[in-house]
C-alpha cells in the first residue's frame, strides 16, 4: 500500500524575510543553548551545557527582545508568514514579560526547573560512537558549573524577595540528594554498561573517563542541595498560592491564550460532575447495581488480565499498544509520514514517576520517544488506566503532533518547527487525542473506557484545584462535604484531600503530583482547557463542512502555536 505521506509534503515554500529572522533566531539560540542544539539534531558545541548564570538568562532574553524589534520591520509575505510573525510576538512577548517579573532567575520546583532538566536532558545525548560518549563525558563534568551558575541566579532572586515556597525547595533538595548518590543518581544508570551503538564495549581509558566524570556531577548534585539547604530553604515562605497576578502571567504562558480564570474554574467545575457521573454509570455496568467508582477501581486493578507485571512487561506492552494505533489511524483518520511511524517506548533511568515524550531530532536519527520512569519499587502496571496514557504520549498525542512539526521542513521555518512549544496547544493535543481514540472506538472495552475517564477526570480536577489554590477561592458546595476537604479557601491540606478523592493513583505518584500543581501554576489546567479549546475549533470546523481527517491534517500542518493563535489561524 502506497501513503500519500510517503512522499514529501509538497514543493518547498520559498523563504521570506520573516522566515530569515526566525532562522537566524534559532541558530543564535543553538549557539547560546548547547543543550537545545543538542536535543534538535542541529548544530552546536557538543560537549557543553548551557549558561543558567544571571547573565545567560540575560543573553537568551536579549535575543528574544532584538528579535521582536526584528519583526517591526518586515511584512508577512503570505499566510504561513501571518502565523509566524503572530507566534513569534506571542511567546516571546510571553517569556520577556516572565523574565520582568523574575520569574527565569526564581525557576525552583519539582519537575520543571533547572534540578531536572540537568539530570533528565542527559536521556537525549547522543551515544552511538566513542566521540559521542567522550561528549556525554564532557557534559558531565559541566554540570557542576551549570549548577554554580543555577545558584547564582536564585541568590539574584533571593535578594530581591523571590523565593520559592517551602515546598518546592524540599522537593529540590530531595531530588538533589537523590542525584547526588551513586546507587540513586540517573547518571549511574546512563553509563552503566556504556557501548556504542553496535555493542563494542568502550575503551577502558574512556569508561574511566565517564565514571569519574558522573562522580564529578554527582558532587555537583551535593553541593547545590547544601546549598539549597543552608541558603534557600531558611528564606522560603510556606504559603504555597502565587496569588491572581503571578497567576494570570503563567496562565499566559502555558495556553498562548488569556482566558477568564473565574468562568474556567466554574466550567472545571462541571466537567468534573460530568465525569463522576459517567463513571458511576460505568462501574455498575461492570460490577453491578451500587458499585462506586473507587471500588471499580480496585476491582479493575485486581484483574489480572488488565494487568502487567516488570518493567519489561510495561515496555513491550506499550510499544505493541502504540504499533497497533499506528496502524489503524494511519491512511484513515490521519496521513501519517513514513519518518513518523517509527516510535520507541523506553523505561526512563530516572524513578521520578513521570510518563513524557520526546520528539525526534531534526533529522529523524533519532526516533520520537515515549518515556516511563518507574518509581522503585513498583512492578505491576493496570493496563485499563494506562492504555489512554499511551495514545496521549504517542500516536495519535504528541508523537504525531510533535513529529510532524518537525517533519515540515520544506513548509515551516525552524522555529516553527523546533524552538516554539506551547503546553496548552500540546498537552490540549495530546487530551484531545485520548478523547478522539475514545469516540473512534479504540476505548470501547467498559474497563478501558473507564481510565479513559479516570484521565480526563484527573485534568478537569487539576482545574479546580490549581486555580482554587493559586487564586484563594473558597472550596465549592458540592466538594467541602468530601473526607477531608471541608469548608474554607483552597489549601494545600484540602487539596490533598480533594485529590485522593478524585484521581486514582499510587500516594507517591500523587503527593508528587500535588508538589508540582502547586510548584508550576497553571501549566496542569492547560491540559484540559487546552482541550476545549480543541474540541472547539474542529466543531466549528465541522459544522463549516471540513472532514475529520482534513481538519487534523491542517491544524497539525500549523505546529504549535499560541491557542489564540491557533483559533484565528484556522477561521
Amino acid at each position: 500500500m502506497t501513503h500519500s505521506s510517503d512522499q514529501a509534503p509538497g514543493a518547498a515554500r520559498p523563504a521570506t524575510a520573516v522566515d530569515a529572522i526566525a532562522e537566524r533566531y534559532v541558530a543564535r539560540l543553538a549557539e547560546l543553548s548547547p543543550e537545545f542544539a543538542v536535543y534538535n539534531g542541529l548544530p552546536g558545541r557538543r560537549g557543553e551545557l548551557d549558561d543558567y548564570s544571571p547573565a545567560g538568562l540575560a543573553a537568551r532574553n536579549d535575543l528574544d527582545r532584538s528579535t521582536l524589534r526584528e519583526l517591526d520591520g518586515v511584512e508577512a509575505a503570505d499566510d504561513v508568514d501571518r502565523v509566524t510573525v503572530a507566534a513569534m510576538r506571542e511567546r516571546l512577548g510571553v517569556g520577556l514579560d516572565l523574565a520582568d517579573a523574575g520569574e527565569d532567575l526564581r525557576s525552583l520546583n519539582n519537575i520543571d526547573s533547572p534540578v531536572q532538566t540537568l539530570r533528565d536532558g542527559f536521556d537525549n545525548l547522543p551515544t552511538a560512537t566513542e566521540e559521542d560518549w567522550a561528549d556525554f563525558a564532557s557534559a558531565l563534568r559541566a554540570v557542576p558549573r551549570a549548577l554554580d551558575q543555577y545558584a547564582r541566579s536564585l541568590r539574584l532572586a533571593r535578594s530581591r524577595g523571590d523565593v520559592a515556597a517551602r515546598r518546592q525547595v524540599g522537593a529540590a533538595i530531595s531530588q538533589a540528594r537523590d542525584q547526588a548518590g551513586e546507587a540513586t543518581s540517573s547518571y549511574t544508570a546512563l553509563i552503566d554498561g556504556a557501548a556504542t551503538a553496535d555493542g563494542a564495549p568502550l575503551p577502558p581509558a574512556l569508561a574511566a573517563e565517564l565514571r569519574e566524570a558522573a562522580a564529578v556531577a554527582r558532587r555537583g548534585y551535593a553541593r547545590l542541595a547544601d546549598f539549597l539547604a543552608e541558603e534557600i530553604l531558611p528564606e522560603a515562605g510556606r504559603a504555597d498560592a502565587v496569588g491572581r497576578e503571578r497567576y494570570e502571567r503563567f496562565s499566559r504562558e502555558f495556553l498562548g491564550a488569556a482566558v477568564d480564570l473565574d468562568e474556567t474554574y466554574e466550567w472545571g467545575r462541571e466537567r468534573l460532575a460530568a465525569i463522576d457521573a459517567e463513571q458511576r454509570a460505568i462501574a455498575e455496568r461492570l460490577y453491578g447495581p451500587g458499585t462506586g467508582v473507587r471500588e471499580a477501581m480496585d476491582r479493575l486493578n485486581a484483574d489480572p488480565a488488565r494487568t502487567v507485571h516488570g518493567t519489561a512487561a510495561l515496555r513491550d506492552w506499550m510499544q505493541a499498544t502504540s504499533d497497533r494505533a499506528m496502524a489503524a489511524l494511519d491512511g484513515v483518520h490521519f496521513d501519517i509520514p513514513a519518518p513518523l511511524r517509527t516510535l520507541e517506548c523506553r523505561i526512563a533511568p530516572s524513578a521520578t514517576g513521570g510518563i513524557y515524550y520526546t520528539g525526534p531530532s531534526d533529522d529523524f536519527s533519532r526516533p520520537g520517544r515515549m518515556w516511563w520512569s518507574v518509581p522503585a519499587g513498583t512492578e505491576d502496571f493496570a493496563t485499563w488506566q494506562e492504555r489512554t496514557t499511551v495514545f496521549h504520549e504517542g500516536v495519535p498525542g504528541h508523537h504525531l503532533q510533535v513529529g510532524m512539526q518537525t517533519y515540515l521542513r520544506g513548509e515551516l521555518n525552524s522555529w516553527r518547527r523546533l524552538a516554539c512549544w506551547v503546553s496548552g496547544h500540546g498537552e490540549g493535543w495530546a487530551l484531545y487525542a485520548e478523547r478522539l481514540m475514545a469516540d473512534l472506538g479504540f476505548q470501547d472495552d467498559p474497563g478501558d473506557r473507564f481510565g479513559m475517564l479516570d484521565s480526563q477526570r484527573l485534568r478537569a480536577a487539576r482545574v479546580v484545584l490549581d486555580i482554587g489554590v493559586h487564586l484563594g477561592k473558597e472550596r465549592p458546595p458540592e466538594l467541602a462535604g468530601l473526607p477531608g476537604v471541608g469548608e474554607g479557601a483552597w489549601d494545600a491540606g484540602s487539596a490533598w484531600a480533594f485529590l485522593r478523592h478524585n484521581v486514582a493513583m499510587e500516594e507517591s505518584f500523587l503527593r508528587f503530583e500535588l508538589d508540582r500543581y502547586l510548584g508550576l501554576p497553571g501549566q496542569a489546567p492547560s491540559y484540559a482547557v487546552g482541550q476545549r479549546l480543541w474540541e472547539e475549533a474542529r466543531d466549528r470546523a465541522l459544522a463549516g463542512g471540513t472532514g475529520l481527517k482534513d481538519f487534523h491534517t491542517r491544524a497539525l500542518r500549523l505546529g504549535s502555536v499560541g491557542l489564540d493563535v491557533l483559533r484565528r489561524a484556522l477561521t
